[in-house]
């Protein structure tokens, strides 16, 4: 399996490294493995959702 990093995902998801870094952190995507202080995410994986807004009929 390839893994890239938090920093990798960011730029592809388009968010913030801390907010890759929380859901790491909160194992919200499958497989990840933190070396040290770096995070391997697999390279396949997808964008948890982010769950902080709430869908108030809009």
């Amino acid at each position: 399996m390839d893994y890239v990093t938090a920093k990798d995902k960011a730029k592809e998801w388009g968010i913030s490294l801390r907010r890759v870094q929380t859901f790491c952190e909160t194992n919200r995507i499958e497989g990840v493995i933190k070396f040290g202080k770096v995070w391997a995410i697999p390279k396949e994986a997808k964008r948890p959702i982010d769950g902080r807004r709430a869908n108030k009929g809009i």
